[in-house]
């Protein structure tokens, strides 16, 4: 059963450029051939879900479609096997039931080639390769057709060795960071499911590790996006997670935020995992969730009266004997003014954001002169 949830169904202010949007859905060639081991339900549901999250990531209106997703045998496994690729022609052609022309981003692929190569990276490039039903089911089951652009990036799954989990990680770090340079809005979808054993005596017996990939998904359900950075390259083919790599790409381009939406899906041959970042939050936003956030800029003044609260008993004399003339001797904001003369912590603190430490300390020191005062 599909459990599509909409984790923050409140709208966030909009990312300007970069990664301004993502998703982890799978790619199983069993949503595209339907066979008759399938559940046909379950296949409609798993694509139901994908669209859902392509809508939503549209509405982002991004510029550029980045798929992440591995080659699985039929191009880099003998001659040349590269950690990365970025396909940089105008079309390449398809595989299988998705054979034929399919449009892509070379341009924008050249373009983040370099910019790559600025920041310690040398990803290679091809301007023949095909892209497998890996890349073409997650771009059409979410809403995508074939004469929209899509920068194809290869990664290496399954052909030892393999680019860490560390690197993949920061090699979507890096490719954020390129985007923001470069001015574009891009939406980035990782494409791999969670765990399987295509090829392997394992397959089908005993099929999925659904303990491994039911804490990783609960882990990013959550946000905790660096959960797969626990385990190294051993346990990601262990586990049946060697196409994991394209997840924590994803993982090190969004930071630590939730999805919006979250799917998981068990079938006898794959772990149906899907997850949508949609409503892409800002730092700061992020940083409001955080118990001990930074000083905001605009509250420095503030910051620096509640700090001599904190550490001047004289000062808490002054502010208890006049407190408007202690406020005068600072330059507040309008907004800041009433708060502080009435000491209200949770406005102070969570609605202004000045530091907890701040205004805890201002208000014992304040209480404790008090006491000393009237006893």
């Amino acid at each position: 059963m599909v459990n599509l949830m909409n984790i923050s169904a409140q709208a966030r202010p909009q990312q300007r450029y970069g990664i301004v949007g993502g998703a982890a859905v799978p790619h199983a060639p069993q949503l595209l051939s339907a066979p008759k081991t399938e559940s046909p339900e379950q296949i409609a549901r798993v694509r139901q879900a994908m669209h859902s999250i392509g809508e939503a990531l549209r509405a982002l209106e991004p510029d550029l479609i980045i798929v992440i997703s591995n080659e699985h045998g039929n191009q880099f496994i003998l001659d040349s096997v590269p950690a990365f690729t970025f396909h940089c022609g105008d079309r390449a052609q398809g595989q299988e039931q998705h054979h034929g022309s399919w449009a892509m981003d070379g341009e924008a692929g050249y373009a983040v080639v370099r910019a790559l190569q600025e920041e310690g990276f040398d990803p290679a490039f091809s301007l023949s390769a095909e892209i497998g039903t890996s890349f073409t089911i997650p771009f059409e089951f979410m809403g995508w057709d074939r004469e929209t652009p899509m920068l194809a990036l290869f990664v290496n799954a399954y052909v030892p060795p393999q680019p860490p989990p560390e690197r993949c990680f920061e090699f979507g770090k890096a490719l954020n960071r390129v985007l923001v340079r470069l001015g574009r809005r891009a939406v980035l979808i990782a494409s791999g499911g969670l765990s399987h054993y295509p090829g392997t005596a394992r397959y089908a017996d005993p099929g999925p590790d659904l303990e491994f990939d039911k804490a990783v998904f609960e882990a990013m359900s959550q946000g905790n996006l660096r959960r797969l950075l626990a385990f190294d390259a051993a346990d990601l083919d262990r586990s049946g997670n060697v196409e994991a790599r394209s997840w924590l790409m994803l993982a090190g381009a969004l930071g630590e935020a939730k999805p919006d939406q979250a799917v998981f899906e068990e079938n006898w041959h794959h772990t149906y995992a899907m997850l949508g970042w949609t409503t892409r939050s800002t730092a700061q936003e992020r940083e409001r969730t955080l118990w001990y956030p930074q000083t905001p800029p605009h509250r420095i003044e503030l910051s620096r009266a509640l700090h001599t609260l904190r550490t001047d008993t004289k000062a808490c004399e002054r502010f208890i004997g006049d407190p408007d003339s202690f406020i005068r001797g600072f330059q507040l904001e309008p907004d800041e003014i009433d708060p502080l003369k009435k000491l209200d912590e949770p406005v102070l603190r969570d609605t202004l954001g000045v530091h907890p430490l701040l205004v805890a300390g201002a208000l014992r020191r304040i209480h404790i002169t008090r006491q000393q005062s009237d006893a």
